[in-house]
């Protein structure tokens, strides 16, 4: 053999020797792959064997515990029904009396579709429900129990007598479940102060009571806080004097033909609100319907007295003189320019009647002398007018636990002119609630310590701290609100009470209307405090658009209107404060000279 042949017969075994090779590793590779792959199916199959060993242990748990519960009535399986519903808390007034609650009533509910399996149709379950809750009616539930409907509410709440009659009519489907529903015994008594609540997250077997309005909405947390236990939320208010101030101003609205009206009965000593009422009023258990053209009229839940704001008038004058003597630029006996009428630009400031060119200080306000008072404000300064009002609370919101009380932000005027400071000095120009007259009135009259408005009982008393004005200046103010109503000069001598030594200042103020006020609207306001020698109470009525005819023409001022029915109000309220007459200075004559004995 030639050696060429060797040549190739070598390179032809190598050739096969590789190839040979190549397909082993491509086979060990292959076996491999094939390896892998069975060991993820199995760990596959390991898993799906645990969940399904988990799944059927919870099912087997859950058979285990249905099995050994109790039977309870079918329930509308959503997010709300699941949320546990925490007690609210009653409300009472200071005495204990009740003014909030919860009653336990049911809710009646419906799977149509089980009405109709069991044979009885849906004309015919409406005319038996119908038949027994009439005022809902045959035609509503009609419609309730419409083809393809699973649920419906019957009615909720439902009274004990309405689900028996409902129980009674044996319709297949039906379903009734437990819950509390919050009631107000006294009605429209308090319904500003209390407000109302709501219905949040609810099932068929309860319904979580949210706040709405008033208290009930400002403290809803503490009400529904579990820590209570139990334990009702006293609050300052009265509830025999809240009724008797609510009897008294609706009087005054029918015999001064008012719109509307309001009143605060305030402790002078600490702020706690005793009564608060505003009319017209309304039922929280029965709340109206505010889309209804007639309540939208009349705003029966409108809170006139903590969140409604107005212009007060003359009643502002006690502010004027109180930085007027504490500042030291004037005494009750500084005499006062009162020749009128002011001119400003094109306004013209006068009096209501003529009064003589020069007054003291003290009867510019028995008096109520506009141009007097502006004259004071004059010399006390835009700034520092501004500043005291600041420190007394009229001009940022009240801190009351009321809702609505936030709505109640003073109006004043951006740029506090010459002008605004003469207007605002008797009332006009700078509009606030009642309460914020209520509390200003106590904090200058109680000795000069500022009260914050609130319907917590056991508020504690004012300090050091919280004085505004100084102990004389308090004394000198209450002089001269008495010498309001007790002396024949005054303003306000129809709100004189026998033995009560009732002080205070009568306030009307023309309505504002396009372009300026109208003469012909006003508001009436009576702010006082008894007894003036130690004020424990404050007082403050309001009638919107009162007026009176007597000795041949018509009256709206305040002394006509709001000054007698503070005087009734003080009358009825007394006794129930447990407060005795005021014996009157005993004269001994003897002989030609009399002496007087206190």
């Amino acid at each position: 053999m030639s050696a060429g042949a060797d040549l190739v017969r070598v390179l032809g075994d190598g050739a096969e020797t590789a190839l040979a090779r190549r397909a082993e590793r491509r086979e060990r590779a292959r076996e491999e792959k094939r390896r892998a792959r069975a060991d993820r199916a199995e760990w596959r199959l390991l898993v799906v064997s645990l969940f399904f060993l988990v799944g059927f242990g919870v099912l087997g748990g859950r058979m285990a515990l249905l099995a050994v519960a109790e039977p309870k009535e079918p329930r509308l399986e959503t997010a709300a029904s699941r949320v546990v519903a925490t007690e609210r808390a009653a409300i009472t007034d200071r005495n204990g009396r009740l003014l909030a609650a919860n009653l336990p009533t049911w809710a009646i509910y419906a799977h149509p579709h089980e009405t109709a399996l069991a044979g009885v149709d849906a004309d015919e379950a409406a005319r038996r429900l119908g038949a027994v809750l009439p005022e809902i009616g045959e035609e509503t539930f009609r419609a309730r129990f419409a083809p393809g409907r699973k649920f419906v509410w019957i009615k909720r709440p439902a009274t004990p007598d309405e689900r028996q009659a409902v129980h009674d009519l044996g319709i297949p489907g039906i379903y009734f479940g437990r819950r509390e529903t919050r009631i107000y015994p006294a009605g429209r008594i308090g319904a500003h102060i209390l407000g109302g609540v709501t219905v949040g997250a609810e099932g068929v077997d309860h319904a979580e009571l949210v706040g709405l309005a008033g208290v009930e909405r400002r403290l809803d947390k503490e009400l529904r806080d579990p820590a209570r236990a139990g334990r009702p939320m006293p609050l300052s208010i009265d509830l025999v004097a809240q009724t008797a101030l609510t009897d008294v101003m609706g009087a005054a609205m029918t015999e001064f033909s008012a719109i509307a009206a309001s009143a605060v009965l305030m402790d002078a000593r600490n702020g706690e609100v005793l009564a608060m009422v505003s009319l017209p009023d309304f039922d929280p258990n029965n709340r109206p319907d505010t889309r209804d053209p007639r309540v939208a009229k009349v705003r029966p839940m409108m809170n006139r007295a903590a969140e409604g704001v107005y212009e007060f008038g003359s009643t502002f004058k006690l502010f004027t003189a109180a930085q007027a003597i504490d500042s030291g630029l004037y005494t009750p006996e500084s005499m006062i320019d009162t020749k009128g009428p002011l001119r400003v630009g094109k306004f013209k400031i006068n009096d209501f009647h003529r009064m003589p060119p020069r007054m003291t200080l003290r009867d510019v306000i028995v008096e109520s002398s506009n141009v007097g008072t502006s004259n004071i404000a004059l010399a006390i300064g835009a700034e520092a007018q501004k500043a005291f009002l600041r420190k007394i609370g009229m001009l940022d919101p009240t801190s009351i636990e009321i809702a609505e009380a936030r709505l109640g932000q003073p109006l004043y005027p951006a740029r506090w002119s010459q002008l605004s400071t003469m207007t605002i000095s008797f009332g006009h120009g700078l509009a606030a609630t009642q309460l914020h007259l209520a509390a200003a009135y106590a904090s200058l009259l109680n000795g000069g310590l500022r009260v914050h408005p609130t319907l917590r009982r056991g508020a504690p008393a004012p300090t050091e701290a919280d004085r505004v004005i100084s102990a004389s200046t308090s004394r000198s103010l209450r002089e001269i609100l008495r010498a309001v109503v007790a002396e024949e000069k005054g303003t306000a001598n129809f709100a004189e009470v026998p033995g009560f030594e009732v002080g205070g200042k009568t306030g009307t103020a023309d309505k504002p209307a396009r372009g300026g006020y109208d003469e012909s609207k006003t508001l009436s306001t009576f702010a006082a405090a008894f007894p003036m020698s130690s004020p424990k109470y404050v007082l403050v009525v309001t009638l919107d658009e009162a007026s009176t005819f007597r000795y041949g023409r018509t009256w709206r001022t305040a002394g006509w209107t709001a000054a007698p029915t503070a005087a009734l109000a003080v009358e009825r309220l007394a006794p129930i404060l447990h407060m005795r007459p005021i014996p009157a200075p005993e004269t001994v004559v003897a002989g030609d000279v009399g002496k007087v004995r206190f």
